[in-house]
């Protein structure tokens, strides 16, 4: 009884403050926070489970303290609570990928996470090392279509069924993005194999189809698949795939990093956005054996867990110790967005760290004092995952711009080779992708009014890729490198990310390059090395205020 009403004191507090919130908001604000309590208004959840969901949690780790108190206010009102995540949890900021995506299982753990799926930044740290932070999970982890070539088993259990104590069977299956196969470095996942195109739906129908067999009352789909338009020529988005696949009755969805309650067509989809802004709601009903109301509550008025919320802070006080030093300063806002930004123009901060890397090469003496006109800096924009603003500027910004710790590599490829990387990098802007180029040394002008002339699917490795090789050159023109006339014979040295060396993204053409090696400089410390030892500590507005404006696009 004393917990009981300790619940109901604390969401009294909750729903006071929420009051008082709402008086001081616009209309449109006041419209936002209604998502509170969309579509179900009831405070009754007797008879009932709800699932409570998050997606795209990319290292905010003081948001699970948000999953603790949710649960504790349904089941006072009566409810069984299922709380699930649809990937992306390992990577983020560096209060994850200090610990190679460790620490967001603990947090997880910390906050009793009931069933859980792969995201394509799970396996960022390599296949086994995330079998390594699974082993420590305390949560089901499940997924249909990632296998391991050697045996053509599925790395994890397809399927989950979990009963309630109302004797409800709810059938969960899991599944990855098949662009988890150029999105991660592919020499990290070199034992592993992801199901494409029409296997794809292959195996979310045998996931569903087993799960049927079992007799469940209702079946819900946990994908890492998101709506990017990006990921519809294969038809790889969560509406396609609930458009294929049969018996689905719900689906929590992630990888877009969309807020929505349904799909574009009214599809029984919904997802959260990222970094619990928002932590999604499916209420159904026990007897009738169906879902009756979905909704996304806004965190910003729910109370914190102080036990789970204690965690997170250990944990960020512990990497800050070490990370939140202070070496240099910023005149400008550094630009990490995604769109518009890196994943879809040049940026001051991809100017940047491609100048910080080419750099960080020619001063190792990795070129030959002979190749220096012809060295060039290529990174993938959907690398860069924070914006520095103006002011003190410590490792744990640069850390968290470049989480993923990569190396610099250089490889080796003809002008006609860098030619198609670009084009392929660019295939679908000005719509956003990750492969899209930031660059330093390379003048280039990409017509986006010229349709992309789709050739090949890429494959690596005999694996398809989810990027298309172009049959001509017909939106890229090079006019010049450092400064020089470009010449698709002579030969270049590309400074670019292992990722991208291996092949990742659209960089299918490094993978195949004439001569390649990596330097081992990380590139988070060969951007620190630059500021710290040519910008002398501070990156002012004449230097990198804007854009070098190397890259011209025609709109």
């Amino acid at each position: 009884m004393k917990k009981l009403l300790s619940l109901v004191l604390a969401l009294v507090m909750v729903f006071a403050m929420s009051a008082t919130a709402f008086a001081d908001m616009t209309d449109a604000d006041y419209a936002a926070a209604a998502k509170v309590f969309a579509g179900d208004l009831r405070t009754d959840y007797a008879g009932t489970t709800v699932i409570l969901h998050s997606n795209d949690v990319h290292g905010a780790l003081t948001g699970y303290a948000y999953i603790p108190t949710l649960r504790s206010w349904f089941e006072a009102q009566g409810a069984e609570v299922i709380v699930a995540d649809a990937g992306d949890f390992s990577q983020g900021t560096t209060y994850v990928s200090a610990s190679k995506g460790l620490t967001a299982v603990e947090m997880m753990n910390a906050a009793k996470y009931d069933i859980v799926t792969l995201g394509n930044h799970e396996f960022d740290f390599g296949y086994a090392q995330l079998m390594e932070n699974l082993s420590k999970a305390e949560f089901t982890t499940i997924c249909a279509n990632v296998y391991l070539d050697e045996t053509g088993e599925t790395i994890l259990p397809a399927t989950a069924v979990i009963e309630t104590k109302a004797g409800l069977k709810i059938g969960f299956f899991g599944m990855e993005t098949p662009e988890t196969a150029t999105k991660v470095n592919p020499g990290m996942i070199k034992e592993i194999n992801f199901s494409t195109f029409d296997k794809l739906y292959e195996a979310g129908q045998k996931a569903v189809d087993d799960l049927k067999a079992q007799n469940v009352d209702l079946v819900v789909g946990l994908f890492h698949l998101g709506v990017d338009e990006e990921s519809a020529p294969n038809g790889y988005r969560s509406v396609d795939a609930f458009a294929k696949i049969s018996g689905i009755d719900f689906v929590l969805d992630g990888h877009s990093h969309t807020v929505m309650t349904a799909g574009e067509n009214g599809e029984p989809i919904q997802s959260t956005g990222t970094k619990f802004a928002n932590i999604g709601v499916v209420v159904i009903n026990n007897e009738t054996k169906a879902v009756e109301a979905n909704y996304l509550v806004n965190t910003k008025y729910l109370a914190q867990d102080q036990e789970v919320l204690a965690k997170a802070q250990a944990i960020i006080d512990e990497v800050d110790a070490k990370y939140g030093a202070v070496f240099a300063s910023t005149e400008v806002r550094l630009n990490g967005d995604r769109d518009p930004g890196n994943r879809t123009e040049e940026t001051n901060l991809g100017d940047l760290i491609t100048d910080a890397m080419v750099w960080s090469v020619v001063k190792e003496g990795g070129i030959e004092q002979d190749e220096l006109n012809a060295v060039v800096g290529v990174t993938n924009g959907g690398g860069i995952r924070a914006t520095i603003e103006a002011g003190d500027i410590t490792m744990n910004n640069i850390n968290t711009v470049l989480p993923f710790g990569n190396t610099v590599a250089v490889v080796y490829v003809t002008g006609a080779e860098l030619l198609e990387a670009l084009e392929a990098s660019t295939f679908c802007t000005p719509t956003s992708i990750g492969g899209y180029p930031q660059t330093s040394g390379i003048t280039w002008t990409l017509d986006t009014t010229v349709p992309y002339d789709q050739g090949e699917v890429y494959v690596l490795d005999g694996k398809e890729s989810s990027y298309y090789a172009p049959a001509s050159i017909k939106r890229v023109t090079i006019t010049a490198i450092n400064g020089e006339p470009f010449d698709e014979n002579a030969t270049y040295a590309v400074v670019t990310n292992n990722f991208c060396a291996a092949g990742g993204d659209t960089y299918n053409v490094f993978a195949r390059s004439s001569s390649s090696f990596d330097t081992g400089i990380p590139m988070d410390e060969a951007v620190m090395d630059y500021v710290a030892d040519v910008l002398g500590g501070k990156i002012t507005a004449e230097a990198y205020g804007e854009p070098h404006g190397s890259q011209t696009q025609v709109r």
